[in-house]
């Protein structure tokens, strides 16, 4: 059995008409005529703005020029004013003097004169009498002749003729006059990284010229906070804040919240006419402590924003319009390790746990301590029944309030019957003998096993923990009927290190709570 199969060509398209390539050929030349028309356009509106820049340009030189020669004239009619009134200042002296010595000399020459004519009269008188034959004379012309005043006159000039003193010579000024130029545009500085210093949350920036310039009127001195070590970068989340009027060569910034871990400082010298460059940005180190409040741990009584929590009786409703999709474990991550990473956000210990609940009216940082030293403050209102603060483990349980487990170390103010401030850890307290403070500054040595509160005002030291952290420890805080604010972004403070040092070799002072 035979199957023929039948190929088929597919049908040859038809060729196109000379009318179609010519309609196609001048689709494309008008699409190019286009492009090119297109291109062209855009040139002559560029043009159109450059010539704008330049007529602009013309008119501001022009007007700058003037300017500065109005300036020029200026700055020689009031040199032209000072040298006049010096002038002024000069001939008047020059009157003076002569005026004196000529009233001296005159009244000198006047008592010359009368003594020359009382002497020629008494010679006269005396010829006449050794002329004469009668001696009865000679005694009383010999008293006269002995008390002359020509007898008693100095002969010596009372006032110089020598004006030279006050002769000027100008010849060193004239070289200086001969030598004024335009004032030159001020070297750049350098920032003295060595001379610089971070402490106690204030910055202090020293800087130097090549030489020596007496033009210098200030300085300016520009800084911003960065992530970020070296040279600034094109899009910074961060402006330059600017600090002008600067006269010496070092300025000092006090009140810094230090929420990044770098400074980069610029600064540029600056004359009565122009500024010169910026100098080459220097960044320091501005390591210090910083977290938020995480709401996410809080009691539902809690009210609780970014660094703030206000007692809220009815139950927190800003807290239950949490929304589940936002929700996440108790977000951690490490102050010691975010100078080589960043942040991580840690799981909790405990999954599922989103707030304490019942009596713990707690709520915790966003951010663990598991290295290093670490320090924040706390205000308080002093009226609150009852607050604490503190630091606590991951693994502190929902139930659990500050200091009654083994999970929490605090300080706890009661203002519920009477009044008394205590440290509390593992169910133990010891009352404090000190005043209490306004606000509380907090000092964490993970590595020492060291956790000290201060007043945070005067730096005294009202009690330490010494322990040895098994696990990573927490920023901790409670209040019941009031509120509270974290100051957060602090560096240790010198005088807490200082006192640290010192107090290194005493014994704990926790020992009955252990």
């Amino acid at each position: 059995m035979r199957i023929l199969l039948s190929l088929k060509c597919p049908p040859s398209l038809p060729a196109p008409s000379e009318d179609q390539m010519l309609q196609t050929g001048n689709t494309k030349l008008s699409e190019s005529l286009r492009k090119i028309t297109h291109t062209l356009a855009m040139k002559n509106e560029e043009i159109s703005n450059f010539v704008c820049t330049l007529k602009q340009n013309l008119d501001n030189l022009e007007a700058n020029s003037n300017r500065v020669q109005e300036d020029l004239e200026s700055e020689f009619t009031s040199l032209h004013s000072v040298l006049d009134e010096m002038k002024e200042i000069m001939v008047t002296r020059i009157k003076q003097e002569r005026a004196s010595r000529t009233y001296e000399l005159q009244s000198q020459l006047s008592a010359c004169s009368k003594a020359l004519e009382s002497s020629e009269e008494l010679l006269e008188l005396a010829n006449q009498t050794l002329c004469s034959s009668e001696t009865d004379g000679f005694t009383q012309v010999t008293d006269l002749v002995t008390m002359a005043p020509a007898f008693r006159l100095s002969l010596k000039a009372k006032a110089s003729d020598n004006m030279s003193h006050l002769m000027v010579d100008f010849s060193q000024e004239r070289e200086m006059l001969q030598a004024l130029k335009f004032l030159p545009v001020p070297a750049t500085p350098e920032i003295q990284v060595s001379e610089s210093q971070v402490c106690d949350n204030t910055v202090t920036v020293a800087w130097t010229l090549p030489e020596p310039d007496s033009k210098i009127d200030h300085y300016i001195l520009e800084h911003r906070r960065t992530n970020h070590e070296g040279p600034p970068r094109i899009r910074e989340d961060y402006p330059w804040m600017v600090v002008e009027g600067i006269k010496e060569m070092e300025h000092t910034l006090t009140g810094l919240r230090f929420d990044t871990r770098y400074m980069t400082f610029r600064v540029k010298a600056c004359n009565k006419a122009v500024a010169g460059e910026f100098s080459e940005p220097v960044t320091l180190e501005t390591h210090a402590f910083t977290f938020k409040l995480d709401s996410s741990s809080s009691h539902q009584n809690l009210k609780v924003e970014d660094l703030s929590v206000e007692w809220d009786s009815s139950g927190g409703k800003i807290q239950d319009i949490r929304k589940e999709k936002n929700r996440t474990n108790s977000p951690m991550h490490s102050p010691a390790r975010s100078a080589l990473m960043s942040p991580k956000r840690a799981p909790t210990a405990r999954p599922g746990r989103d707030r304490f609940t019942a009596e713990s009216y707690t709520v915790l940082a966003d951010t663990m301590i598991d290295a290093g030293q670490q320090y924040w403050e706390v205000k308080f209102d002093k009226e609150s029944k009852a607050f604490a603060v503190g630091v606590a483990l991951r693994s502190l349980g929902k139930f659990d309030q500050l200091g009654k487990s083994g999970a929490s170390w605090c300080i706890h103010l009661n203002n519920w019957l009477q009044q008394s401030l205590t440290a509390k850890h593992n169910n133990k307290a010891r009352t404090l003998d000190c005043p209490i403070p306004n606000s509380i500054g907090v000092y964490v040595n993970y590595d020492d096993g060291t956790l000290s509160f201060y007043n945070a005002k005067t730096k005294q030291l009202m009690h330490t923990f010494k322990t040895k952290f098994q696990q990573p420890v927490i920023p901790a805080f409670m209040v019941w009927n009031g509120s509270f604010s974290v100051v957060t972004g602090l560096q240790v403070p010198s005088v807490v290190q200082s006192g640290q040092r010192k107090n290194s070799g005493t014994s704990s002072s926790n020992a009955s709570l252990t």
